[in-house]
């Protein structure tokens, strides 16, 4: 197949898992927050999220809170923002529809919760928590040929008002003075679209709303379990004061500079591995959303090369890249491989095999992602589906 057949390819596919030029957003990963004034506040956080081939994101937080207070009980919440271009919204759910295995304990003491549609709040307003009467409101009409019915938020039966909602999960819990352990795990389907193969957004800004404004110990874990990823975060003024390091497992970290905005991004590739960012007295400025690779690849300013991005479920690998200048695709690179060559053995590669054949070896080590292993033994147990359709030059 040609660079221009498989664009076309590319294109269609592309169609398929976005309306137009959006992308589908699932939902978001959250922050517990208090929801009335409290002095509780957050001594340490440990927010582990692990990414793995079936699509989801794994969610596990250890909080240390510090009650300066007397014993107290405190109303607690979750905030989960309703889909967007999905095929099932949050209305009538128990819980948001994306949300899976959510749980709470407390000093070793399981909460429970209940949820309730909200509206979501702005970025100078928190949302308040109180629940809608959902006998007022409704959900687009996706029949209907009136404005009002254009997008996916709520619709008052009335005024025709039109607001944004959130899932909201509430629980109360019983602090006791002095330290407070709370372990909070949950999974959620990663967000995608055009240009973007997995998003996993999170909000960290709401941690601001307990008693010292801060979180005194934070540390992020970002995981690849069995797998390989390739990743990539904003490189905003969230992450100044510390640096990111591969602490378990086989891993690289680099900037670059790309996207359509030609922003700074940190870029990761993990193998079974483990990246950490760590830093007292965090304040956070801004949220943060993980991005699959391929989502700043797109206006490269070196010639795109084949497989630079890879993800071992990917549907698409991207073997071209646009230009607008000329409004067509850019010569994809392969170094005078051939396009099928290189597809067969990206598998491969992501597990760290080591070519015998040298012109394959030479490019490989020009993926800025690749690590060699040299004693990985061939197991193909854990190809995907995608990868054997690329083996058998499908």
């Amino acid at each position: 197949m040609n660079v221009k057949l498989m664009m076309m390819a590319v294109l269609w596919l592309l169609a398929g898992v976005a309306s137009a030029n959006d992308g589908v957003f699932y939902v978001n990963g959250n922050q517990l927050v208090p929801i009335h004034e409290t002095d509780v506040a957050v001594t340490k956080e440990v927010l582990t999220i692990s990414i793995g081939d079936d699509h989801y994101a794994y969610v596990d937080v250890l909080y240390e809170f510090t009650n300066r207070g007397a014993a107290k009980m405190v109303d607690m919440g979750f905030e989960a923002v309703a889909p967007y271009n999905a095929e099932e919204s949050a209305l009538g759910a128990e819980g948001h529809p994306y949300i899976e295995n959510f749980t709470v304990t407390l000093n070793g003491q399981p909460l429970s919760f209940k949820t309730s549609l909200v509206q979501t709040g702005s970025e100078d307003e928190s949302t308040d928590f109180k629940p809608l009467n959902m006998q007022e409101w409704r959900k687009p009409n996706p029949d209907s040929m009136d404005e009002e019915d254009w997008g996916d938020n709520l619709i008052n039966k009335k005024t025709k008002e039109s607001i944004n909602y959130s899932v909201a999960y509430l629980f109360r819990a019983n602090f006791k003075a002095g330290k407070n352990e709370v372990h909070h795990t949950y999974r959620y389907l990663m967000s995608g679209g055009v240009y973007r193969h997995f998003e996993i957004p999170y909000w960290l800004k709401p941690a601001m709303r307990w008693a010292n404004h801060q979180i005194d110990d934070f540390t992020l874990r970002i995981q690849a379990k069995n797998t390989a990823k390739q990743f990539c975060l904003h490189d905003s003024g969230l992450w100044d004061g510390a640096t990111w390091t591969v602490t378990q497992g086989k891993g690289k970290v680099h900037r670059y500079t790309g996207g359509y905005d030609d922003a700074q991004y940190f870029e990761f590739s993990l193998r079974n591995g483990t990246v950490e960012w760590h830093k007292k007295n965090f304040r956070p400025t801004d949220n943060f959303t993980i991005m699959s690779g391929d989502a700043i690849l797109f206006y490269p300013e070196e010639k795109f090369k084949l497989g630079r991005f890879y993800d071992r479920t990917a549907v698409m690998l991207h073997p071209y890249v646009w230009d607008d200048t000329t409004n067509q695709e850019k010569e994809v690179n392969t170094d005078g491989l051939g396009i099928h060559r290189i597809m067969r053995n990206l598998p491969y590669a992501n597990r760290g095999y080591v070519f015998k054949d040298q012109k394959l070896q030479a490019y490989f080590n020009s993926l800025w992602w690749y690590m060699p292993d040299p004693t990985w033994k061939q197991d193909t147990s854990d190809f995907t589906e995608q990868e054997w359709e690329r083996v058998n030059g499908k």
